[in-house]
């Protein structure tokens, strides 16, 4: 088929590089323009528009896709079927109606749960078990159309949202290798229905996942355990589970938890970590091991990094910092505009 392949960011690079190499003609493909990015606000592409021109492809680089212009542009590449990825802009239904096969989208998640821009971060946030992807027809509706194929997969113990970023990124081609088929398939015939029909979603079913905000990475302890360690997770590596450690002498110093787990019982050879021991310790000290006590039980900090430093081991930071029973950390409250 005959693709104009609409994506910007590192999530659609698999597939974008799977495409390269099949008998699927890429007709153009549409990213967002380069933008200042980086501590030096340097000017820079957009991930799939540095590997596109290293494929050597046609680019388009609109500020907004719907116009006009851009509209005439992709109607002269002559393409079958849209194929968008993370892109970045919302589709308009004159685009939606320019290709004869319509425009499919690869979601990371089990629609119709977590719709929306963050639903790698929110399902780990969440404590989902199971995540996935999913390709399905665009329609006006954010995230709500039919759906073609989907691809599960388990979401691992200590798993943050990056490394599973980048399992979704490559489950996700052979969820868009299988829709492509169909896409193929229901094209050939040359009668009906230009493309699949795909299952409707159950609407009662939806949940949402918004944009991530710089405030949604500061860590309470007063919440549960598991609430706790799965916010840090899921908030790796962007906006970052931010806290502020303290220590009983005086120091202090804001850090990202990088990841962490609630401790089970019996995790750590003794034999309640949320038992009696709990109910007096404030949330947020450390206890005789070092585990953060929550609001019903510990987490035990595995990684961090310190506001000038690079990643370390938790035993790294409490032997450069000299950490000991009773420090503590304190959620670090959103600045004001």
């Amino acid at each position: 088929m005959r693709i104009v392949f609409l994506a910007s960011g590192h999530f659609a690079l698999p597939t974008l590089q799977w495409l390269a190499t099949t008998e699927h003609e890429i007709a153009a493909i549409v990213t967002q323009p380069a933008r200042p990015a980086g501590r030096g606000r340097r000017t820079t592409r957009t991930p799939v528009r540095a590997v596109a021109d290293e494929l050597g492809l046609a680019v388009l680089e609109p500020e907004d896709v719907n116009t006009p212009d851009c509209l005439r542009q992709l109607a002269e590449c002559d393409a079958q079927l849209g194929l968008t990825i993370a892109f970045g802009q919302k589709l308009g239904q004159a685009l939606l109606s320019l290709f004869g096969g319509g425009c499919i989208n690869l979601h990371a998640s089990l629609l119709p749960k977590f719709r929306g821009a963050a639903p790698i971060n929110w399902a780990i946030v969440r404590g989902e078990e199971r995540t996935g992807v999913t390709v399905f027809r665009l329609v006006e509706r954010m995230d709500a159309g039919p759906i073609l194929t989907v691809r599960e997969t388990v979401i691992r113990p200590r798993e943050t949202a990056a490394e599973l970023h980048d399992r979704l990124a490559d489950l996700g081609v052979d969820a868009v290798r299988s829709a492509l088929e169909s896409c193929e398939r229901q094209w050939s015939r040359g009668s009906g229905e230009p493309h699949p029909l795909g299952t409707p979603q159950v609407e009662t079913d939806a949940t949402r996942a918004p944009k991530l905000q710089k405030a949604d990475g500061h860590v309470d302890f007063d919440r549960p355990a598991v609430a706790v360690a799965n916010r840090i997770l899921g908030m790796t590596p962007w906006p970052g589970a931010r806290a502020r450690f303290e220590a009983s002498d005086g120091r202090f110093e804001d850090v990202l938890l990088l990841r962490a787990i609630a401790c089970e019982k019996g995790e750590d050879g003794r034999s309640d970590s949320a038992g009696p021991a709990a109910a007096i310790i404030e949330p947020g000290v450390l206890d005789e091991r070092l585990f953060v006590a929550a609001a019903d039980g510990f987490v035990r900090i595995l990684e961090i990094k310190p506001s000038s430093g690079r990643t370390i081991s938790w035993q790294d930071f409490v032997n450069g910092r000299h950490v000991a029973p009773g420090d503590r950390f304190r959620r670090v409250e959103p600045s004001r505009p």
